[in-house]
Parts: structure tokens; C-alpha cells; sequence
């Protein structure tokens, strides 16, 4: 990913933060002339329509175009349309809406970040929550094929997905500008102790998102972005200075989303919540955050579980003929996808291979051969005990 760099700096701090140099950087407009697959250009990000995008044949072009996007373009894409059937939002709204319930009856206040605890709704782990909850809505929901494009295009394979819900509240108070996970979520002197390449590595080990669940007109305060902050080396430390977050208020930019659309950014895009200004709107997003492989989640997802759960549904749908994609697509989304950490005295790789089968290889198997569920359940209990030391 192109970032401007500090030359000859191994380690990066406080002092390398320039404002001159962060403007001179994002002060540039979107070219549409490069980015052929979409459909405009709004307020310097890069719009697509779901439907053109679903239709695209050539998918390794489309692929490179979105990392473009991600790595040196405005960092941002929204996707108009990405979830095309409202029913299927809908589903998942009322699961959402029920553990908001739930939570609450409970008394329990979930913490946020960047803003006030308990002034919004937030559900943690509403990915598991979700499938526990009911399964078939979440098997819609996640065979989503824009989600799995974008997520393997700048990700690639084995990606893991989590997901929050966030419900800005009428007259909810919207976030300060951050990055996000991993080293957004460090204090400035814990970032500060990594050394410079790794605050280059950070933005490639997490694909951010927000599917709409309602119309979010800009006066009910969908997220605020700066595109091409991105590109920022410093930015995992200029983020909480004043004079960055002065900016970030005076330049940001703010796109209204209908129910279905989506976007998605680099993490180390500056973007903030926006304030909720409307007296009927109860802003509800499901924010994404889709790790590669090679990193882990902000979140620990009981993947057994979820597994388990979702896999009457898989087969059911697979009897009905259901097409390899779509399955393919829950399945990355449900269970683990790669098989490391292990114990490899317990779990060894595969005759010719280089590692023991993951939880998806499983799951995958199971819908395959068409197994009891209580086989499933058996297999994957045997192979997270296989895992442990």
C-alpha cells in the first residue's frame, strides 16, 4: 500500500506527525476515468451499484480495483444496492432489535468506542448472536456474494468475519475521528513502541464495513470520512492530536445510505460516527470488521457454535439446490477458516499436505456428504480438543 513514509525512520512518534503534509496528502480529487466499474464519484468516494457489480464478468479486474481503491485511491467504496432484497435486512433487523431487547431487560450497557457508553445501542459479537438466534435469517444474510467479493479482494481467502450492531439513538452523539483495529484501538505511546513497518502492516489485516439497516439520511449521521487519510503513515499517532481531529471536522465528508446499501474502508481511514440530529430516526447499522487470516478478530466468536447452528440450514438449502457460492459464502462467514494456532503433536497436517484441516474444511465436508448434525458436532468438538495444548 502506498503511504507517505518518514524516510530513514525505523520507529515513528508524536513529532513525525506533519498537518502540512497530512493536507497536501488528502487535498486531491477522485478520478472516475480510473475506476471503471463504478458507477460516480460522491464528495471525492467512490460509489457502485450492487446490480452492475453482481453482473461483472470479469472478477480479477474488479478485484484489482477495489485494492486500488482501498490501498492509494479515497480508501472508501459504498456499494448502492448491496443487499438488493429488503426482506432479507429486515430478518436480521428484528434479531438485532430482539437482543437490544434483551440486553437491556438484562441491564446491561454495552461499552463503545470513540464514544459515551450507554448514550447509543451497541450489540457486541452479533454475528454469533445472530445464528444462535436464528440461523436462517443469518444464512441469508451472510451469503451475501458482494460481502465475500469484497472481503477476498482485500483480504483474500480464509477471511473471518465479525460483526457489531449500532444504533445511534434521535439526538445520539457521534464518535470522535479515529482509525480502527489493530493499532487504532492503541494508546498513542503503546502504537508509538511498533516499529513503522509494522503501522504499514496494520491496514491490510482488517476490511471495515457498515451495511445499512434503514435509511440513514445525513441528518440522522452516517459515518464521516476522510478520504484518503488512509495513505497516512503516521496516521496511528496523529489520529488524537488536536490539530488533526480540527481538520478531520472541517473536511470530512458524509454520504446519505438507503436500507441495503453498504460501505467499505481501509481501517486506517479517519471516520467517526456522526451525530444522530433527527427526532425519529433510530440510525441502525451492522458494522463489519473482516480480518484476514494471518491477523485475528477483535472479537472471540464461539465458530463451533455458530457452525452447529447453521448447518441444518446448509443442507437444507443444498438439497433444495442451492449453488456452491452461496454455501461457500456462509460457510466463511460461520466457521474457522484457517487451522492455526494448533497443537501439532495432536492435530498434525494432512497426509500430503501442510496443515490439519480447519473448522470450514469440516463444515464444507459435512454439507458435502450430507452428515447428522450430531456428527458435525462430534467432528468439531474432537478438533478444537485436538487443538488444544
Amino acid at each position: 500500500m502506498s503511504v507517505v513514509s518518514v524516510p530513514g525512520r525505523a520507529w515513528l512518534s508524536e513529532q513525525d506527525c506533519d498537518l502540512d503534509a497530512f493536507r497536501a496528502l488528502i487535498d486531491r480529487t477522485t478520478p472516475l476515468a480510473d475506476y471503471p466499474h463504478a458507477a460516480s464519484v460522491t464528495e471525492n468516494v467512490l460509489v457502485y451499484e450492487g446490480e452492475r457489480l453482481r453482473a461483472t464478468e470479469d472478477r480479477d479486474a474488479l478485484r484489482a480495483e477495489l485494492v486500488r481503491a482501498f490501498a492509494d485511491g479515497p480508501g472508501i467504496v459504498v456499494v448502492q444496492g448491496a443487499y438488493p432484497e429488503p426482506a432479507v435486512v429486515d430478518r436480521v433487523t428484528a434479531v438485532f432489535e430482539a437482543l437490544i431487547a434483551e440486553q437491556r431487560a438484562s441491564g446491561a450497557t454495552a461499552g463503545d468506542h470513540f464514544a459515551q457508553p450507554g448514550a447509543n445501542d451497541r450489540v457486541w459479537n452479533a454475528l454469533e448472536k445472530t445464528a444462535l438466534y436464528d440461523a436462517e435469517a443469518f444464512a441469508d444474510y451472510y451469503a451475501n456474494d458482494l460481502l465475500a467479493l469484497v472481503s477476498a479482494a482485500w483480504l483474500g481467502p480464509c477471511y473471518q468475519v465479525t460483526s457489531q450492531v449500532n444504533v445511534v439513538n434521535p439526538g445520539g452523539v457521534g464518535q470522535t475521528a479515529h482509525r480502527d483495529y489493530h493499532l487504532g484501538f492503541l494508546s498513542n505511546a503503546a502504537a508509538a513502541a511498533y516499529p513503522a513497518h509494522v503501522h504499514r502492516l496494520s491496514p491490510v489485516l482488517t476490511l471495515q464495513g457498515a451495511v445499512a439497516h434503514c435509511d440513514m439520511p445525513v441528518e440522522s449521521g452516517p459515518t464521516r470520512y476522510l478520504p484518503y487519510s488512509q495513505r497516512y503513515e503516521p496516521g496511528y499517532l496523529a489520529w488524537r492530536l488536536p490539530e488533526f481531529q480540527a481538520y478531520f471536522e472541517g473536511h470530512h465528508v458524509q454520504l446519505p445510505l438507503a436500507k441495503g446499501d453498504a460501505a467499505f474502508f481501509n481501517p486506517a481511514l479517519f471516520h467517526a460516527a456522526g451525530t444522530n440530529r433527527t427526532a425519529d430516526v433510530r440510525r441502525t447499522a451492522n458494522l463489519l470488521q473482516v480480518s484476514s487470516a494471518f491477523g485475528r478478530a477483535m472479537e472471540t466468536v464461539d465458530r463451533e457454535a455458530v457452525a452447529n447452528a447453521v448447518f441444518p440450514v446448509l443442507l437444507r438449502r443444498a438439497a433444495e439446490g442451492a449453488g456452491e457460492k452461496w454455501l461457500e459464502n456462509v460457510i466463511a462467514a460461520s466457521a474457522e477458516g484457517y487451522p492455526f494456532p494448533t497443537n501439532l503433536d495432536s492435530d498434525p497436517p494432512v497426509v500430503g499436505g501442510l496443515a490439519p484441516p480447519a473448522q470450514a474444511d469440516l463444515l464444507r465436508r459435512a454439507v458435502r456428504e450430507g452428515w447428522a448434525p450430531e456428527r458435525l458436532r462430534a467432528e468439531l468438538r474432537a478438533a478444537a480438543e485436538r487443538r488444544e495444548s
